[in-house]
């Protein structure tokens, strides 16, 4: 039987959920550690795409979604605390802010035993047509769907 982990502190940034937000778990594998035996930081950058791209289907209506494209244009990431092998993995993410072109969002990888975050990031994604695959401004519905105002 697994022993469930132990609570969250309320000052723990585990504690503080943002609304809207996605959680998803990854375990860490033998293919994620670089040779100091941690997560490579490349492994990171593809947990949050793969956490924004399921938030992304969750949320967003299948024919809203279908006229919509995204590519990151820039990636800040603090890593806090290494992962290892063995290790399970919440993934939370969420959108800070929105305009017409561009979407920031924020994700916190978190170890799951203890709470404790390991990797703090923010992203901006530009969003594309995805025949033309040039800036278009998204339908004005999207940013309501994850529950924040559009910015100008």
């Amino acid at each position: 039987m697994d022993t469930p982990p132990p609570a969250i502190s309320a000052g723990s940034p585990l504690a503080a959920t943002p609304p809207h937000h996605h959680d998803s778990f990854v375990t860490v594998s033998e293919a994620d550690l670089d040779l100091n035996r941690h997560v490579n930081n490349v492994i990171y950058l593809r947990w949050v795409q793969d956490a924004a791209v399921g938030h992304w289907k969750e949320t967003v209506p299948p024919e809203i979604a279908a006229k919509h494209a995204w590519v990151v244009i820039r990636h800040e990431i603090d890593y806090k605390k290494p992962a290892h092998l063995g290790d399970v993995l919440r993934v939370r993410t969420w959108v800070r802010s929105m305009s017409a072109l561009i979407s920031e969002r924020r994700c916190r990888i978190f170890r799951e035993a203890d709470g404790i975050l390991l990797a703090d990031v923010c992203t901006q994604w530009c969003v594309v047509n995805p025949e033309t695959e040039r800036p278009r401004r998204m339908d004005p519905r999207i940013p309501a769907l994850f529950g924040i105002e559009p910015t100008r």
